[in-house]
């Protein structure tokens, strides 16, 4: 049998979103390496400082590096009639996979990962990572995240796992139940992140975030009750994830990336925790009204909130920075003028004493944005591990991105935090899970302005 030992470096952890930034490939027959081939790859995106530090891959390195087109007929030729190898195999299968697909070609191998042959036939050991799993067992490895140097010592390793058992099981055909979701849900992390499900080809059809990844997807998975879950459930043939070690950062990637690739599923299945919408509307005397009510079905409300207090306390804090008018936000229930006007805070829309015009402006500026104390700082949660700081940029009172910094850099190395942000969209959304974010006891000490 033929065996292609897959290692790959990349931008980050979502194949829909990231790319391959070099990869090495080792052609084993059973016995030695018969072929290699290992080249940097031109992502043709930024590569994440992060990232850098962690592989040693600049952009400076990847500028005259082919591109993933250029280099796809070879890798299609070397692993002709191979299996695929991997050291958590899903993860270089995946972003492969993803790779093609984006140039309309159904790449598809049967796989062997290293991680589950290992803790079947090397039972016990403190840890399954390529890094210290290698060196438990004494396989050197001079030359760690980098696609050459893993891919190697995955073939050192899987020399040694050939030589306890030849007839090493590939992954192919259906499972019985217990055993698919053993197989989707092993080497997912009890971690904070996003966590992605695709179906068998590889489309994906639904984005989530939870505090512990792996427990979340399968509570999904041993959701028996529930219509459309069982639907989703039958089409889930992979699951990818990203950890995001901030429940923040978790938060404002899911829905970017639900936004960006509006998910079957998502699509299907209205957001229980956001449960409230603001609505407005003119009355007959041509004001502009907010109501707060429970979301409509088919219609969009112009914010969410996961409950009624939560939108309440927005409707506060609008009616009070854009002085609008207590009754005409709903916050005030009477057959006359509202407590505001009483005490001269509010101008007299309710008693039709301004004009429409130049209250509903107002209306539309509160509408318009939601609104920081502070135009232009960074704001810090936890990171990924305990050695770095996740990272949210707002300039100019928009929200910019997020990104990971090592924690000994931030007192000294300003520069270094706008170099690590990663750009996302703007919307009402992402500025309100951050403003909340910031109400939360402690959490307004985590900023820092520039």
């Amino acid at each position: 049998m033929k065996y292609a030992i897959i290692d790959i470096e990349t931008t980050g952890l979502s194949p829909k979103n990231e790319k391959i930034t070099e990869i090495a490939v080792f052609i084993h027959d059973g016995t030695q390496i018969v072929d290699e081939y290992a080249t940097l790859l031109n992502p043709e995106m930024k590569i994440p400082y992060r990232i850098t530090q962690l592989t040693g891959i600049t952009n400076q390195m990847v500028e005259a590096a082919p591109k993933f087109y250029e280099v796809a007929r070879k890798i299609v030729e070397i692993t002709s009639d191979a299996v695929f190898v991997g050291h958590n195999v899903r993860f270089d299968y995946g972003f492969l996979r993803e790779e093609f697909l984006r140039l309309g070609y159904n790449y598809e191998r049967e796989t062997i990962d290293t991680v589950k042959v290992s803790r079947k036939l090397i039972p016990g050991q403190p840890s399954y990572s390529l890094g210290k799993l290698c060196r438990n067992l004494g396989i050197n490895n001079h030359s760690r995240h980098r696609a050459e140097g893993d891919a190697l010592a995955t073939t050192k390793l899987f020399e040694l796992l050939l030589s306890f058992d030849k007839g090493l099981s590939v992954k192919s055909g259906k499972r019985a139940g217990t055993e698919v979701n053993r197989d989707l849900t092993e080497g997912l992390p009890e971690k904070t992140g996003v966590y992605y499900f695709y179906d068998k080809t590889d489309e994906l059809i639904y984005v989530g975030k939870s505090v512990n990844i792996k427990e979340r997807v399968l509570s999904h998975l041993n959701n028996n009750q529930d219509h459309k879950e069982q639907e989703m459930k039958n089409h889930l043939a992979r699951v990818g994830y990203e950890v995001t070690g901030s429940e923040l950062v978790a938060l404002l990637l899911e829905s970017a990336e639900i936004k960006k690739n509006q998910p079957l599923y998502n699509r299907a299945q209205r957001r229980t925790y956001f449960n409230f919408g603001l609505y407005s509307f003119k009355d007959e005397n041509g004001y502009l009204n907010l109501k707060l009510t429970r979301i409509i079905d088919g219609t969009t409300p112009l914010y969410t909130y996961s409950s009624s207090q939560e939108g309440k306390e927005h409707l506060h804090q609008l009616t009070t920075q854009f002085e609008l008018c207590q009754k005409l936000t709903g916050l005030y229930d009477s057959p006359g003028s509202c407590f505001h006007y009483q005490i001269h805070q509010c101008k007299g829309a309710c008693m039709g004493e301004e004009v429409p015009e130049q209250y509903n402006t107002r209306v539309m500026d509160a509408l318009e944005n939601y609104h920081f104390q502070d135009q232009n700082f960074f704001l810090f949660d936890v990171g990924r591990d305990e050695n770095e700081l996740a990272v949210i940029k707002i300039e100019n009172g928009k929200y910019q991105g997020f990104g990971y910094v090592e924690k000994g850099f931030i007192l000294h190395e300003r520069e270094m935090l706008h170099e690590s942000i990663v750009s996302q969209n703007d919307n009402k959304e992402a500025r309100r899970f951050i403003i909340s974010y910031m109400k939360k006891p402690g959490n307004s000490d985590r900023v820092l302005k520039y």
